[in-house]
């Protein structure tokens, strides 16, 4: 499943390359509760059709209606990007629907070129990380490759912002558990594989979507090649299969790794990691496990739940490292 930010972007190539305009709007700065982060794209037509979003709908609405021909006899010919602001009085947040004491300001770009737009989309089709930098006078777009993901930027004149390639999550064992965490990773545009070796395990595989590996977990790892993008669960129960993966995993770039298991079997792993792999203390600081938030969850559905709201946490910088 395609990643929203590239999705926008693919949009709003073809569509330029269709001969229509287009208007590319990000999120800049927020203040209060927010619905949607610095960062956030869509993509709008001048006709009416939408892609990505920067609100819960409201904003995006009134945006097809202030700037497009869908209402009216509005229309994208000035070339020049400006900002707008929604949210400032409790009238507009109420109109809006944006929570109590929500603002946000957009930048909008009534001109990306084709040529600048084309050639981020192939760069991304292509895995590499891009910096996109918008001079906010001027309209001009820079792009860049960089090694490591950045935190938006924007001073009031110019908007960076890291676009690449979907996160990726490599699951160890091919079980129900890791059925249900493949399904909402999809869900949350994660690109997924799942390895199992064992031939009685990954015959009933069935998520379409996501990718199935036979090689030993460690060299799954290894093929994978872990980025801060990444990140690697070992599900399979079987201490053979997911500690040749944590072995790799944990010292590798990956921003999340966790193992399935109870408070019992963690220790004895991080204890068998110490005493037969010289593993360090800083790399299994890196180990959550058990896997996942606990919210007293029992069944495969509920752990998977769980897991996927850790990983996502640390994904966004809500939690860092295991307890």
């Amino acid at each position: 499943m395609e990643n929203v930010d590239a999705r926008v972007l693919r949009s709003a190539r073809d569509w330029l390359a269709s001969g229509h305009r287009v208007m590319l709007v990000t999120v800049v700065k927020t203040w209060g509760s927010s619905p949607r982060p610095v960062g956030s794209m869509m993509a709008l037509r001048e006709d009416g059709p939408c892609v990505g979003s920067v609100s819960g709908g409201c904003i995006e609405d009134d945006l097809v209606h202030r700037y497009t021909s869908a209402y009216g006899d509005a229309c994208m010919r000035q070339s020049r990007p400006e900002f707008v602001r929604y949210g400032v009085t409790a009238d507009e947040a109420h109109r809006f629907g944006l929570p109590c004491g929500g603002t946000l300001e957009l930048l909008l770009e009534f001109a990306p070129a084709l040529s600048v737009m084309d050639d981020l989309v192939q760069r991304l089709d292509a895995g590499q990380l891009v910096q996109r930098t918008v001079d906010c006078h001027s309209g001009l777009v820079r792009l860049a490759e960089t090694s490591s993901p950045a935190a938006v930027h924007f001073d009031g004149a110019s908007l960076s912002v890291t676009l690449g390639p979907q996160y990726r999550m490599l699951l160890i064992g091919a079980g129900a558990l890791a059925e249900y965490v493949a399904v909402m990773a999809l869900f949350n545009h994660f690109e997924v594989t799942v390895c199992d070796p064992r031939i009685e395990h990954r015959g009933n595989w069935s998520v379409a979507g996501a990718k199935l590996s036979t090689e030993m977990p460690d060299d799954a790892v290894r093929s994978m090649q872990p980025d801060t993008r990444s990140c690697i669960l070992a599900l399979s129960h079987d201490p053979k299969l997911d500690d040749l993966a944590l072995l790799e995993a944990l010292y590798s770039p990956a921003f999340y790794v966790g193992a399935i298991g109870s408070r019992r079997n963690a220790h004895s792993r991080k204890q068998r990691f110490r005493e037969h792999f010289d593993a360090t203390e800083d790399a299994l600081q890196r180990l959550h496990s058990p896997v996942g938030l606990h919210i007293g969850s029992k069944t495969p559905a509920e752990i998977a739940v769980s897991a996927m709201a850790e990983v996502l946490a640390v994904k966004n910088g809500i939690l860092r490292h295991s307890a």
